[in-house]
């Protein structure tokens, strides 16, 4: 299977570039056709990995919700910095480089597949190399994330990116379920300008877009400390639960017990890695001081109550990273705690 996969996606990789330079009506038709058989080798990709990682999960027996690790390596909607795009093996090799025992906090083993598994990343690069643009790219995001949903009980941990990517994945989960979604959201900015610098997919812009779609009932952002008007008016707009850091002190006992999801079809956690301080976490795009601590974002999400359904771990930027790789190592943390927190 692996192996004709990779035929399929090198066919369709090298019949995509071969008219990449072609401009007559037939060779548009055929970059397009070429387009098709690149996005559907990823899916394929994807769908068969799925598959296998549930199968095996399913053979283990007892388990209800499996975090299911998805990478999205999309960083070209940030508006300052793209090195968001090369975070996913930079959190992967952290979580697994051995300087820390694979239990986590709550005493959940991640060497139990049944805890944590992986499908790999959706191949954004290669997609855009092949001229997708980003309605394509943002519906292959939500096709992958719907395929992993199709293997009860994996649920999606998505490895971002810049936070464009939370946009198709709330959507994928929503439709999924059938209804709109709780979310709580931890971040230095709201990310719900319209259209951020015109970019209708902005890494700014992800909350104007779930919210306009319908797909969260609450959004619960946590952490901002560099928001303007139009952040708060838009917040307004939406009914957004806004809590922001120069309250935080006051607001604290009742960030640290939430309660989210009753009536609607569960919990999404979107965690930006810049709602830390750049303290505990300076390898991002935007160093925004003020924030939350490591061990603040751990007493909201341990204490949290409700089913969460899906979430992602996005922003961290490698290219910021300390040389020994601190941030990557708290974005690995992130990561470990968010998926026990999701299995069950």
């Amino acid at each position: 299977m692996k192996k004709a996969v990779g035929r399929l996606w090198y066919q369709a990789g090298c019949q995509a570039r071969s008219y990449a330079g072609t401009t007559t009506p037939t060779a548009s038709t055929s970059v397009e056709e070429g387009q098709k058989r690149v996005v559907e080798a990823s899916l394929t990709l994807i769908r068969e990995r799925a598959r296998l990682k549930g199968e095996h999960v399913r053979s283990k027996g007892g388990a209800i919700a499996t975090s299911c690790l998805l990478g999205v390596p999309l960083g070209h909607n940030s508006s300052f910095l793209q090195g968001p795009a090369f975070s996913p093996p930079r959190i992967r090799e952290a979580i697994w480089c051995g300087s820390t025992n694979s239990t986590t906090e709550t005493g959940k083993d991640l060497q139990d597949v049944r805890i944590l598994t992986d499908v790999g990343d959706v191949p954004i690069q290669e997609m855009r190399d092949c001229g997708l643009d980003d309605e394509h790219l943002m519906h292959t995001i939500t096709k992958s994330v719907k395929l992993i949903m199709d293997e009860s009980p994996l649920r999606p941990l998505v490895l971002g990116g810049d936070h464009s990517i939370s946009y198709p994945v709330v959507q994928a989960v929503s439709e999924y379920l059938g209804g709109p979604l709780d979310i709580l959201h931890l971040d230095a900015h709201p990310d719900i300008y319209h259209a951020f610098e015109g970019n209708y997919y902005s890494h700014a812009s992800p909350f104007a877009r779930i919210m306009e779609g319908g797909y969260a009932r609450r959004l619960v952002q946590v952490g901002l400390r560099s928001i303007n008007k139009e952040g708060r008016e838009q917040g307004k707009k939406f009914g957004v639960e806004q809590y922001e850091m120069r309250t935080f002190s006051r607001d604290r006992e009742h960030l640290e017990n939430l309660e989210l999801g009753h009536g609607v079809k569960g919990v999404y956690v979107s965690i930006d890695v810049d709602c830390l301080d750049p303290a505990f976490a300076p390898g991002v795009s935007h160093i925004e001081p003020g924030g939350l601590s490591f061990r603040d974002v751990m007493n909201i999400l341990q204490n949290l109550r409700g089913d969460i359904v899906g979430g992602d771990v996005v922003e961290f930027n490698p290219q910021r990273d300390t040389v020994d790789g601190m941030t990557a190592m708290v974005a690995a943390k992130l990561v470990r705690e968010l998926s026990a927190k999701m299995s069950k």
